[in-house]
This record gives structure tokens, sequence and C-alpha cells, in this order.
């Protein structure tokens, strides 16, 4: 595994640096030809157990975002809620009423928090596992949708706070994470990410948007540097969460626009977060001065669909 200095600017791949990557990552996943959890393999009952007495404090913490129903410029196609049963006016104060609504949402957006199934990301044709990319049809994935992890991923959660480490309130539009950001992290907080564990990687993007205002993120967003995953590959994490997407942009590969997504999603099979709201998370690890806590991500429950809305929560 190469890395650059914490805050360095590491170089550009390749296509066919990136295409090594690829292959050294996928030729390590040794689940079986066919296994279709991934990642989530990792996370074992043991793993499960030993995280309850991650809870000391008893304080629970959203880590998700508000579903926005604004247009805005990183949110050009807002969720749309709508009432459906308002109270209805003259009726006397004895009659039943049900308030009443319903809501659509883009699921793979720049705003909302979200996990990508593994059936989101096709890579040469096919996605995790070899799986044809002729899978997802126009009725939903037929195999790797979120359904995957319907009984929900519960385990050891452990805050990765790059901005913190730096001393800065965010990393600025430009920049990345590399590797040696990551283990200079854990250094600092006095914390390892290891076998099992949901990591999150806080770069300081929802604090930056909450001083600066939204921005064009679909263009312009701080993530990981593509070698960075091998680290996290090393380490056997069961899944990956930024407040951020992890990818950065512009993309640091030639002709990849998504590095990240494809080397988690495709070549580990290893389920990712998207914007996540790790200020209030930050803020609590902060005072009580440890960076791992019991965390519970639920996604719903929706056979065939390639990702879903979902509140990871941590209890520290």
């Amino acid at each position: 595994m190469t890395a650059s200095p914490a805050g360095s600017a590491a170089p550009r791949l390749s296509a066919d640096q990136f295409e090594a990557l690829f292959r050294r990552l996928r030729e390590g996943v040794t689940f079986g030809a066919h296994d279709r959890r991934g990642a989530l393999n990792h996370l074992t009952p043991a793993h499960v157990a030993a995280a309850a007495g991650e809870i000391r404090a008893g304080i629970a913490v959203s880590l998700a975002n508000d579903i926005r129903h604004r247009e805005a410029a990183d949110n050009p196609k807002p969720a749309r809620h709508q009432m459906i049963g308002p109270i209805t006016p003259g009726r006397t104060p004895g009659d039943l009423q049900f308030a009443q609504d319903q809501f659509a949402m883009n699921v793979h957006g720049d705003a909302e928090t979200h996990i990508d199934a593994l059936c989101h990301v096709i890579y040469h044709g096919t996605l995790y596992n070899g799986v044809p990319a002729s899978e997802v049809r126009e009725d939903g994935a037929h195999q790797l949708s979120i359904d995957t992890a319907h009984d929900g991923i519960v385990g050891r959660g452990v805050l990765l706070d790059i901005a913190h480490a730096r001393g800065e309130p965010w990393l600025e539009l430009g920049d990345h994470v590399t590797a040696d950001d990551l283990l200079a992290a854990e250094k600092a907080q006095d914390v390892r990410a290891g076998e099992g564990d949901l990591v999150f990687i806080r770069v300081g993007h929802q604090a930056r948007r909450r001083e600066r205002g939204d921005w064009t993120a679909a263009k312009a967003r701080v993530g990981l540097h593509p070698n960075a995953v091998e680290l996290l590959a090393d380490r056997h994490i069961a899944l990956l969460g930024g407040d951020g997407n992890s990818d950065s942009a512009p993309s640091l590969v030639e002709g990849v626009d998504f590095p990240v997504h494809v080397l988690a999603i495709n070549a580990l099979g290893l389920h990712l977060i998207d914007y996540l709201q790790l200020e209030d998370l930050h803020d609590h690890c902060v005072r009580l001065g440890r960076w791992s806590f019991f965390c519970t991500v639920a996604p719903l429950r929706l056979p065939g669909a390639t990702g879903s809305p979902v509140n990871p929560i941590a209890v520290l």
C-alpha cells in the first residue's frame, strides 16, 4: 500500500494504476463465488455482542441530515413532501380525523443521508462478486439489493475525524484524505479501526455547508484518495460512511468519476453511507474524549432497491 503524508497532495492515478488497485482489492476478497453480503461478513455475532460494551454515557446521537424539501445547489431534485389528509376546518372538536402525508425522494443525491446497496455500482459490466449487471432490471435489483441488510447493521462504530486531527473546522475543497491521514487520526484519537467495525470519516462537509452555505457538491467535494481504501480493506471493516460521499470531486483517477465507490462497493462488497451528519457526534466525542461507540444502521425494507434513506444512531 502506498500513501502520502497527511494533508499533502497525493498523485492522481492513471487508468492502469487504478485497474491494478481494483484487481488487487478484488482478489483479496475470499468469501466465495456465491457470496452476496460482502464486507458484512466481517461483522460477526461476537463483534455485535462486544460492541454493546461501548455504551457508557447512555447518549444517543443521530448521524443523519434532515430530509430537505427545497431545491439547492447540492439538492437540485429535492424530496417531495405532500399532505394528503389535512385537518378539515369546520368539524366539531369531537370528530376523529387523521393527518396524513406522503413523500418521495432521490435516494442517491448529494444532500440526504443514504446507504448504497451492493447493486448500486456497475463496473466493467458486473456488480460485486461478478454478478451480471443484467440482474438490475426495470422492476428492481434481483440480487445484491439493500434487502441484503434488512436485519440492520449493528456493531462498533469508529469516528475518524480528519478535520479535527488536522486542527481545522473542515477540509477545504480540492483536498482529500490519504491513508496517512487515517493513521494520523487514529493516533490523535487513541483509537484503531478494526475487523467488523463501522467506520465513519469526517472531513467537515456539513460544517462547511452550515457556515458557507450550499454549493454544487457534485462538482467539488472532499473524499478519500483511492489508495486509502486499501488500508480499510486490510483492516476488514464492515461498513464505511462519511459526511461527504467518500469520493473527491473532481476525481483523482483518469476516466473514473467515482473511484472510491467502485473500489468499496464493486471490488470489496463494502456498503457505503453517504452524506452523514457527523457534527453532533464530533461534539460528543470531543467532550467525552472517546471516538468509538455502539452504532445501529437500519435501512428501510425495500427489496430490489439500490439503496435506502437511513438514520444511523450512535450510542456512547
